[in-house]
């Protein structure tokens, strides 16, 4: 959830940012750890405008323009005329006029918070020192692609078990509902005594042909109770807090965010931005269980410590990532070994993936295929049991 933060900064300067955070505590406690002191805080009531505006698109397209020679204003004018969305052209224009103002593409970014990440508007301000904003460009094309297809990835594993359930889930319905009711009418003038099982299942037959339109409601109210629960961020961010309780499962979610937190850190330290400040500008990647540990990272860095012992100390560096990161501290390029241990997690995140979903869907077509089979079986056992009767 994002909140967008008024509050004075160390130079004594109102300044606004947003925030990644579950709730305004965690946002308050992210300001704190930047040397903000909070004045007010509160959800933008334009942050659609992000999903409505294509930030990719928009810089592949004007890193191809920068690169033919086009000034920056022209490039950014010949955006907004080939544009044909109203929401699409507020934006283009907006950055269009502040250009001819005379302001710098970095200020005109800040002032669409609701479109334009914090971090992408410190690496663009970062650029313009350099004059090097076709390379920045180019770093958050590849850092967005490579989110992308980490994304793409782990969805795609996850496509496959998730039909099997469903397709399963409702083939047992189909069954229960509809098939076992019917059956139940046959065996009714059966006069040897059925299978426990079978005269459950047909017991439950029974009880849904006669409140079949009550359990319909209560299936239906459930499932209204379940898209409303799965819509509650503090749910959610109990959820989170459980999975990261459980061994196996909190030690792979570890590695992953910690993966996302080197792959943005090292876009920005390789686009100029200081230690410190891209630190406090990453710390809502990460989970309330990591925060913590940065904040402490952040205070002793000021304080002239090591970077890598220092992530190391507070649990923010993996072995591989901290045998790395000691050989960029020493190289001088910390933000190009970030990105190399980002790099070396993903993929092994997005093999551990693949080889779960191998292992999961054949075990899970074995269990509802397991749970059909009953079904059919408890249904047919009565009369199997009436033949060797008459035999």
């Amino acid at each position: 959830m994002r909140y967008r933060v008024k509050a004075v900064g160390p130079d004594s300067a109102v300044v606004e940012a947003d925030f990644e955070a579950a709730t305004e505590a965690e946002a308050r406690a992210q300001a704190a750890a930047r040397g903000l002191a909070v004045l007010s805080l509160q959800r933008p009531a334009a942050a659609r405008g992000r999903a409505r505006f294509p930030l990719m698109l928009f810089n592949q397209e004007l890193l191809a323009l920068l690169r033919a020679g086009i000034p920056l204003a022209e490039a950014i004018a010949a955006l907004l005329e080939k544009e044909q969305r109203s929401a699409v052209r507020g934006v283009l224009s907006h950055i269009l006029t502040a250009l001819r103002e005379g302001r710098t593409l970095s200020s005109a970014l800040e002032a669409r918070p609701e479109v334009f990440p914090e971090l992408y508007v410190a690496m663009i301000r970062a650029a313009e020192r350099t004059s090097d904003l076709e390379s920045a460009l180019m770093r958050y094309i590849a850092y967005r692609e490579q989110l992308e297809s980490l994304r793409g990835k782990l969805v795609g594993a996850a496509i496959y078990p998730v039909l099997l359930l469903a397709v399963g889930g409702l083939v047992v319905l189909f069954l229960l509902g509809y098939v076992v009711p019917r059956f139940s009418h046959i065996y009714e003038d059966v006069g040897s005594e059925l299978p426990w099982l079978s005269q459950l299942l047909l017991d439950w037959g029974r009880l849904v042909e006669a409140h079949a339109g009550t359990l319909a409601l209560a299936v239906l109210f459930a499932g209204v109770g379940v898209a409303l629960a799965a819509r509650s961020p503090a749910l959610w961010a109990a959820a989170g807090r459980q999975l990261w309780r459980m061994p196996m499962v909190g030690a792979r979610l570890r590695v992953f965010q910690l993966a996302r937190f080197y792959r943005t850190l090292g876009m920005l330290l390789s686009g100029g931005i200081p230690v410190v400040g891209a630190l406090g500008m990453v710390s809502g990647l990460l989970s309330p269980t990591l925060r913590p540990g940065l904040a402490t990272a952040i205070v002793r860095l000021r304080e002239g410590r090591g970077f890598t012992a220092t992530l190391a100390e507070q649990g923010l560096a993996t072995p591989v990532a901290r045998h790395m990161l000691s050989v960029g501290e020493r190289a001088g390029n910390l933000g190009e070994m970030l990105t190399r241990a980002a790099e070396f997690h993903e993929d092994a995140t997005a093999r551990e993936v693949e080889w779960l979903t191998r292992l999961f869907g054949p075990l899970l077509m074995l269990l509802i295929g397991s749970a059909i089979g009953l079904i059919v079986v408890l249904m047919y056992l009565p009369i199997f049991q009436l033949a060797e009767t008459i035999g």
